[in-house]
């Protein structure tokens, strides 16, 4: 018997969702694609959020990962929000970023005037 079970691992992503409400994940291919997405970002060199044995294979880490309830499944609602929150947050670096260009800009003619 594998360890941890298809059972256990959508207890896990889904034990914080209300009798009554849609479970995020209610199928086993929700686990597989989420694992295997999150084996595909550890090959690519992405560091694993537990400590995981050396040995292990990326998909073994990644299940792991799962069961510690490291790895979260968003759904399409929280997708489109948490995308919507780095877009306002990149829009603010930027702003902040154009503001710290021109108070430099400023800066660098008032001491160019003086001279």
């Amino acid at each position: 018997m594998i360890h941890p079970s298809y059972v256990d691992l959508m207890n896990v992503v889904n034990k914080g969702v209300e009798e009554g409400e849609e479970p995020v994940i209610s199928s086993r291919y929700s686990i597989v694609m989420a694992t295997a997405k999150r084996a595909r970002q550890l090959v690519a060199g992405d560091e694993a959020m537990i400590n995981a044995d050396p040995k292990d294979k990326p998909l073994s880490t990644a299940v792991k990962e799962l069961y510690a309830d490291k790895l979260a499944i968003l759904t399409d609602e929280e997708k489109e929000a948490m995308a919507q929150l780095i877009e306002q947050k990149n829009a603010e670096e930027g702003g902040q970023k154009a503001a710290a260009a021109l108070d430099e800009a400023v800066n660098e003619t008032e001491e160019s005037e003086e001279e």
